[in-house]
Order: C-alpha cells, then sequence, then structure tokens
C-alpha cells in the first residue's frame, strides 16, 4: 500500500498525479467516486462538505481529494475521479462503530474498541497497518452509506433529485446519475500473490467444495478466525436503500428512518406474491410447448429417419435450456426491483426476501420439466437426454457468459488505455492515473448470490435424479475444476474490488441446500421403486414395493437427521471460546452496574450529608 501514498510535498521540477494540491497531511487513497462528466460545481462542493464534514454536524469525517490536480486535468483529461481516505485515528474509530472483531494478544477475538487498543495484537500507536485494506474499505463504505440527508430538500444543483430527512445521499446520487460508481482500489501487490497461490500454478490441490456437515463446522472455524462469527447484528443499521420518515429507534435510540412494517405486509401479500404465481404459472406454460417440440421433433424422426433428425430429436431441450437461463435472469431482474420495492428495513431481510423468490422460481423453471418426465410420462431415456442436456447446456453458457467473454472484453479495453497513456506527452507519474483508469472500467461484481445459485441448481441436477443418469456427478466435478479457477480470473483480473461483507455463514443457503438433499433422498428412492430391475422382484404386490421404498426413504432422512444432530456445528474449542466471551461480557456487565450503583450511593450520602445540620 506504501506506493499509493501521497506525498506531503509538491516537487518543484516535476508534477506527478499523486501529488495533493492542497496543504493538508497525505492520505492512502482506498475507495473512488466517479461523477458523471457534466455534473455542476456546486454539486462537487455539497457532495465533498458533506463528506469532510466532521460526524457531530452530519458528515463522514474522512478525506476526499480529486484523483486530477487542476493543472493535470489541463493537460491530461479532465476525469471527474475522486479519491477516499481516512486518517488512522479515523479508521480505529470507524472499526468500534461498525463492531470490527479483531484478535487479541489472549488470542481470543474481541469486538474492537479504542479505548482498549492495545490489548488488540499487532496493534501499536505508530504503525498504520493493523487494519487491512479490506477492513478500511469496509469502514469508508458504511460511512458514505450512511450520509443522510437532514434539511436538504433536493441535492444542490438539481431540483429533480429530491431529498427528504433520512434519505441516504449516496443512493440517491446513484440513482440519480450524479455519482456513476464507487468502488474500491485493488491492493495490487496481495493481488500478484493471490493470482500466484489462486490459479496461476496449475496444480490439483483440495478445493472447498459445498458437503453440508463438514461445510458448517469449517464455516465456523474460519469465520471465528475472519472475526465475523461474533461480530454482533443484533442493532445492525438500516440498509442504504430503505427509506421512511426520519423518526428515533425505539431500541437503540438512534434517529433514523421508520417505515411501518404493515405497510410492507401489504406489499409482500398483494404485490409481489401474486407476480410470483404468476411468473410461475408462465413457466409452466412454456414448459408444455417445450413438450408440444419434443413431440413434434419425435413424430418427425419417425417419419423420415435420418442422421439430420436424430440431431433435430436434441434441439428442442437446447432451446428449452436457452430459454430457462434467459428466464432465470430476466426474473431475478424483476425480483430485485420487487424486494428493493418492499422497502426492508436490514440487509438479512432484504437478502431472505429476494432468495426465497429467486428459489423458488428457479427450482421449478429448471426442475419442473424432469419432474414431470420422471413420474407422469415416466420415460427414463427422455429423463436422461433432457437432464444432460439442461446440465451441459447451462454450464456452457455460465462458463461463457460470466468468464469468457468478460476476461475478452477486458482485455481489449486494458490494451487500449495503455495505448493512450503511454503516448501521453507530458512530463507527469502515470502510475495511479492508468491503475484508477483501468480499474474504473472493470466490470462489477453483484456479490455471491449468482455465484450460490449457480451451485444450487448444479446440486439439484446432480442430486434429484442421480440414480437415473450417474454421470451428472461427473460433468459437475469438471465444471467445479474450471469453475473454481475461471472464477479466480475473473475475480484478479475481470472484476472491480469488491467491498467486504462480513457474515457469520451462508446464511438461508444453508438452508436451501439441506432442503434440496432431503428431496433428493424421496425422488430417488421414488425413481429406484419405479426402475424395470426393482419391479421384476415383485410382480405380483405392489404395495409390498411401495412400502419397502418409503421404508427405506424414511430410514434414509433418519439417518441424515441423525448425522446432522451428532456433528455440531461448531468444533469444540470454537464453542468453549464463545461461552468465554460471553461470560466476560457478562462479568463487564455485572463490574458496570456495581459501579453504577456505587456511584448512585456515594452521591446520596454526600446530599444527605449537604442536608444533615
Amino acid at each position: 500500500m506504501a506506493w499509493l501514498k501521497f506525498p506531503v510535498s509538491l516537487p518543484k521540477m516535476r508534477v506527478t498525479l499523486s501529488s495533493l494540491d492542497t496543504c493538508e497531511s497525505s492520505f492512502t487513497p482506498l475507495v473512488v467516486i466517479e461523477l458523471a462528466q457534466d455534473v455542476k460545481e456546486e454539486t462537487k462542493e455539497w457532495l465533498k462538505s458533506r463528506i469532510i464534514a466532521k460526524k457531530k454536524d452530519g458528515g463522514a469525517q474522512l478525506l476526499f481529494r480529486p484523483l486530477l490536480n487542476k493543472y493535470e486535468k489541463e493537460t491530461i483529461e479532465n476525469q471527474n475521479l475522486y479519491l477516499v481516505g481516512a486518517s488512522n485515528i479515523r479508521l480505529l474509530l470507524g472499526a468500534e462503530a461498525v463492531g470490527l472483531v479483531k484478535e487479541c494478544t489472549d488470542a481470543a477475538m474481541r469486538a474492537f474498541t479504542y479505548g482498549t487498543r492495545h490489548n488488540f495484537k499487532g496493534f501499536h500507536d505508530n504503525n498504520d497497518d493493523f487494519l487491512t485494506m479490506a477492513e478500511c474499505q469496509f469502514i469508508i463504505k458504511h460511512e458514505l452509506e450512511n450520509l443522510r440527508a437532514k434539511d436538504e430538500k433536493m441535492i444542490p444543483g438539481y431540483p429533480q433529485a429530491k431529498l427528504y430527512p433520512g434519505k441516504s445521499l449516496m443512493r440517491r446520487l446513484l440513482t440519480s446519475g450524479i455519482v456513476t460508481q464507487v468502488f474500491p482500489l485493488h491492493d495490487t501487490e496481495a493481488l500478484k500473490k493471490l493470482e500466484d497461490t489462486w490459479y496461476t500454478r496449475f496444480a490439483l490441490k483440495y478445493q472447498p467444495i459445498v458437503i453440508l456437515e463438514v461445510w458448517k463446522r469449517g464455516c465456523a472455524n474460519m469465520t471465528y478466525r475472519w472475526g465475523t462469527l461474533v461480530m454482533k447484528r443484533q442493532f445492525e443499521e438500516p440498509r442504504p436503500g430503505f427509506h421512511g420518515v426520519l423518526g428515533i429507534n425505539s431500541v437503540t435510540g438512534r434517529e433514523e428512518p421508520l417505515y411501518s412494517s404493515y405497510k410492507r405486509q401489504l406489499r409482500i401479500y398483494l404485490v409481489s406474491l401474486p407476480f410470483v404465481c404468476l411468473c410461475l404459472y408462465f413457466s409452466l406454460y412454456v414448459m408444455m410447448i417445450y413438450f408440444d417440440l419434443e413431440v413434434w421433433a419425435l413424430g418427425l424422426h419417425e417419419d423420415n429417419e435420418s442422421v439430420w433428425t436424430g440431431l433435430l430429436l436434441y434441439m428442442p431441450s437446447i432451446v428449452y435450456a436457452i430459454v430457462i437461463e434467459v428466464m432465470n435472469r430476466l426474473y431475478r431482474y424483476a425480483a430485485e426491483f420487487l424486494t428493493s420495492w418492499e422497502n426492508h428495513r436490514l440487509e438479512s431481510a432484504y437478502q431472505n426476501h429476494l432468495i426465497l423468490k429467486v428459489l423458488v422460481f428457479n427450482f421449478l423453471n429448471c426442475f419442473a420439466s424432469l419432474f414431470y418426465i420422471a413420474f407422469v410420462l415416466k420415460d427414463m431415456k427422455l429423463l436422461r437426454q433432457s437432464l444432460a442436456t439442461l446440465l451441459i447446456t447451462s454450464q456452457i453458457l455460465n462458463q461463457v457468459v460470466e468468464s469468457l467473454l468478460p476476461y475478452w472484453l477486458q482485455r481489449k479495453y486494458f490494451l487500449k488505455v495503455k495505448r493512450k497513456v503511454q503516448a501521453l506527452k507530458v512530463d507527469i507519474d502515470t502510475t495511479l492515473y492508468e491503475k484508477v483508469l483501468l480499474e474504473k472500467e472493470m466490470g462489477t461484481y453483484l456479490g455471491t448470490f449468482d455465484d450460490y445459485l449457480e451451485l444450487f441448481l448444479q446440486f439439484g441436477y446432480v442430486s434429484l435424479f442421480s440414480c437415473v443418469y450417474p454421470l451428472a456427478a461427473t460433468f459437475a466435478v469438471l465444471n467445479n475444476f474450471t469453475e473454481v479457477n475461471s472464477d479466480a480470473l475473473k475475480m484478479c483480473r475481470v472484476f472491480k474490488r469488491p467491498f467486504a461483507e462480513p457474515s457469520a455463514s451462508i446464511g438461508v443457503w444453508q438452508l436451501a441446500f439441506e432442503t434440496m438433499s432431503v428431496i433428493s433422498v424421496v425422488t430417488n428412492c421414488a425413481l429406484i421403486g419405479m426402475s424395470p430391475q426393482v419391479n421384476a422382484v415383485f410382480p405380483e404386490s405392489k404395495t409390498d414395493l411401495v412400502l419397502i421404498v418409503v421404508a427405506v426413504e424414511h430410514a434414509l432422512l433418519a439417518l441424515k437427521f441423525i448425522l446432522a444432530f451428532a456433528i455440531p456445528d461448531k468444533p469444540r474449542h470454537i464453542q468453549m471460546k464463545l461461552a468465554r466471551l460471553e461470560f466476560e461480557s457478562l462479568e463487564a456487565l455485572k463490574q458496570q452496574q456495581m459501579k453504577m450503583v456505587a456511584e448512585n450511593l456515594k452521591e446520596e450520602s454526600q446530599e444527605d450529608g449537604k442536608k444533615a445540620p
């Protein structure tokens, strides 16, 4: 990070892009804010004043500087790019405000407080690397998102961009097109090390692939080590998109937007729920069209049997697989809009409602045709064909759309920017300018939602009908091997650096995968019971066959739940550390209460002494 720091004084003979047209001390640029090219000067000054203003005055109390100073803008190109940083003390206070958890000198993980900063491992008054770059960027993001309007009725210079008390300023600036993007800068040195260990060296090694009971234990170990397992999220602040009348939270006593839960429930049940049901109906309607195409292709092949008609038999499944992918993506946009419109206060509630909407539609859209073929048509040959086509087509489309195409487009842009910077005939240092210019055009990583969804659907294709098409597991392994490496390349070379999002687990996705595993046991037992080989054992009595299949299915489910109960979600040593932290918190609370009681008694005795003659 040292090479990104701004020098305190300006060199006399050479103008550098990292120099500041200011007398204030230098800072490390952590986050970039890009404004639209035609933004008015009064808007820029207002935004700057709100970002650098003190917290008590409603500001973020951060450092805010243009990427290019006045001379450099005239020399190179007018870029509305601004760098945001913070002093070391401001970051430490911000770490306390967001509830950041760090390792103490006794190896325990505790919430950081500025007053007890010397008790934390690696902290010294003269060091500035106690907080990682990702933690610093998370703190700055938190402060920017919590800049809220107070008395402003509109954004200065833009009467159409209305404001009201409690509205997130950064969200309004983004939706109004005044701010085009906000993103953290990559740590170049750390990124090179990550590339070297992640995908540059081709080696067969262990990868953390989605095994449910083992994953929960591994997840607990990692989140405790990262400090997110013990982060207090009960009093989570409102998400930036949440809006309402500014008021006082009755639990925390903080001033924040308030919105009636009754209105939210009306929006969910009167608008969102009917829309989801309508989309599910449309998905089933498209599925029936697919089966009509299958019948047409089969009839054409039987009437004019040839190589071409044989290939035509696969076309309905391929077309249907592409249609499924398109429908899933279109529905995703609609689900995001609806969930945002429902106006959930917490980010966790927003994510849970969004995931529920998307999972219900994707499950029906992707697997309804397979269930229909398996249990209504009872055509195992068509089931294998459809399953293979849907699985392979979705994997190929995801690899091309998510990795190969973005990487190719990004490489073209990189070469264009490098040639442009090299052609500049100016006596300036273009290192930081080129870095920001390259990163601002990178794709934006929208979070882990799509990655979890892709794995969830693949898990369904593999597990729901594994007894009919065992080769699906082989395709899944091959896809996961390439997916891990392509995702690594994508995160390092295609996407901007995402902001860190602390999490104690994979949340509702864990429940989704466990539900899928239960459904898989039922479907596989039913398919095995329907197979000709098993039916041949019970030629006379189908009742016995049904009873045996149900008994086996119940036994497997019982075994699954027994294992889930027997294997603790958290390892023993993690449980002990968490219990110790809880005990320490209770003891600290007792001591605080005793101190308050002692102070009250002292005050009462002093008052009694004054009243005595």
